[in-house]
């Protein structure tokens, strides 16, 4: 399952390490930030719950952008 998160990100850079840490959680198949358009599109592993994927997916990225915001 894919789904498209609205997200906001300050830098490209800093997307791209967003990007990523959301690739290394537990959970998720792939991940994708776009800095330009402020979204990011996850495809979950079969059996995962994509509301508790994403936040992991949410703290992963705090770790490495304390600031960005992800809506889920």
């Amino acid at each position: 399952m894919k789904k498209t998160y609205k997200i906001e990100v300050d830098c490209a850079n800093c997307a791209n390490l967003m990007e990523d840490a959301a690739r290394k959680t537990k959970g998720v198949l792939s991940a994708t930030v776009n800095f330009m358009t402020q979204k990011m599109i996850v495809e979950f592993k079969d059996g995962n719950e994509a509301a508790g994927v994403m936040k992991e997916v949410r703290k992963a990225c705090k770790k490495v952008e304390p600031d960005c915001e992800i809506e889920i």
